[in-house]
């Protein structure tokens, strides 16, 4: 008999650790975005609504540049597009009794981590559990916005620059551990930097917006890894 975990005191539980990892980062993006002159309210409602953390920071550049539309849409599916593939995998571990706008609401809060455990931890999940395990982690990222966002209103402009580069430092973390353990992993980011670094040098005769050479540089070095070191499917019974 199958088994349905749909319980949201359970999910509720299982989403603590991850809603208190997103206070830090969503503490940064909150300072990072008023320091750049967005309202605290503006940014804790692009908090609310996006749930994606280097989509939200990349936004946040290219609208601070004055970019296009058609930038800031295109590198935010290209920067988004796995929670889309994330959220088709994650259609196969719910409740078959689900219903379309149930599942459609609790897409709205799929991100890595809320993936990783609704679709590792258990057989089946529900629609009660996955609201549990949805809302602490959102309620954690727009909160870490709004008091990031607040508490750079009170800090002196010495210490709100010094703090703007914790954002890149939050990058390195994530980037460097598995570039240390997979050859794979090093020659796609080794790729994606020369092509950042060849936009740079020939931005003087070459000009392309910085929302631009981030698709490109995504989708070439992504292309790249995907040709040579392709993920072979493990099929499961």
């Amino acid at each position: 008999m199958e088994v349905v975990e749909n319980h949201f005191s359970q999910g509720l539980k299982d989403g603590i650790p991850i809603g208190l990892g997103y206070l830090s980062v969503s503490f940064t993006f909150g300072m990072m975005a008023v320091s750049n002159g967005v309202p605290v309210e503006v940014a804790v409602m692009i908090s609310l609504t996006n749930l994606t953390s280097a989509g939200q920071f990349s936004a946040l550049s290219l609208m601070l540049e004055s970019a296009s539309l058609l930038e800031l849409a295109l590198s935010q599916f290209i920067i988004n597009l796995r929670y889309a593939l994330m959220s088709l995998s994650l259609t196969q571990k719910v409740d078959k009794h689900m219903k379309t706008y149930e599942r459609a609401l609790i897409a709205y809060g799929v991100t890595d981590e809320i993936f990783a455990l609704a679709s590792s931890t258990y057989e089946r999940v529900g629609k009660w559990y996955m609201s549990g395990l949805i809302l602490f982690p959102v309620f954690c990222w727009t909160m870490g916005t709004l008091l990031g966002g607040a508490f750079t209103t009170l800090m002196p402009e010495s210490l709100r620059s010094a703090l703007g580069i914790a954002i890149y430092g939050m990058f390195l973390a994530i980037i460097i551990p598995p570039a240390k353990k997979l050859k794979s992993v090093r020659k796609v980011l080794i790729l994606a930097i020369a092509l950042s670094c060849l936009f740079s040098a020939c931005a003087s005769f070459l000009p392309i917006s910085s929302g631009f050479v981030i698709i490109i540089c995504t989708v070439c070095a992504a292309g790249f890894g995907a040709w040579l070191f392709p993920v072979e499917e493990v099929s499961h019974e």
